[in-house]
């Protein structure tokens, strides 16, 4: 049970509940990982934002933006995250568990592309410390065909979900049950 109240749609009124209608439309439900920000609705408004930006990133794919959330959340042992985009990996590109593991292990897929693996690794490693990114590494990727663009909007999805791992640990949102 969280720490802090959250609403179910049956309570939510005004802002709250026009938000929960449009993660409906959106996600056919209002799951715990949205409840959590039912206390602040423009937390929850910012969060809706940042999900349908990295939804139709151009360069950035669904596969990696889903790894990048799993390595993080790994690392901060954030169960209810790591099982939540391990089930849409599965669920929708069709990964298999042994896949999950080898990406937990290894901060690595076969399933992605070698330019992926190197993005990846990049925002893994940035998150856990940022002061060993130097100009090699950007150099490198720059190399592989990633714009700065591409390297902002992957770092920033990378910090944003070690952000939303504090938050969910912090509060004890209830593990995923995809």
């Amino acid at each position: 049970m969280p720490l802090i109240k959250t609403y179910e749609k049956e309570e939510a009124t005004g802002q709250l509940l026009e938000l929960y209608e449009e993660l409906i439309k959106v996600r056919g439900n209002v799951g715990n990982n949205a409840k959590l920000f039912s206390s602040s609705p423009e937390l929850l408004r910012q969060q809706l934002d940042f999900i349908k930006y990295y939804a139709t990133h151009e360069t950035l794919s669904m596969a990696l933006l889903a790894s990048i959330r799993v390595c993080v959340s790994n690392q901060e042992q954030c169960r209810f995250c790591i099982d939540f985009n391990s089930a849409l990996l599965i669920n929708k590109a069709d990964w298999t568990e042994e896949d999950i593991d080898s990406l937990r292990n290894n901060t690595y897929s076969k399933k992605l592309s070698k330019e992926e693996n190197t993005l990846l690794k990049f925002v893994v490693d940035s998150v856990k410390d940022s002061h060993s990114v130097d100009e090699d590494i950007i150099n490198e990727l720059k190399m592989q065909g990633w714009s700065d663009k591409d390297m902002l909007d992957a770092l920033n999805h990378g910090a944003r979900m070690y952000a939303t791992d504090i938050l969910f640990n912090s509060f004890k949102i209830e593990d995923y049950q995809g």
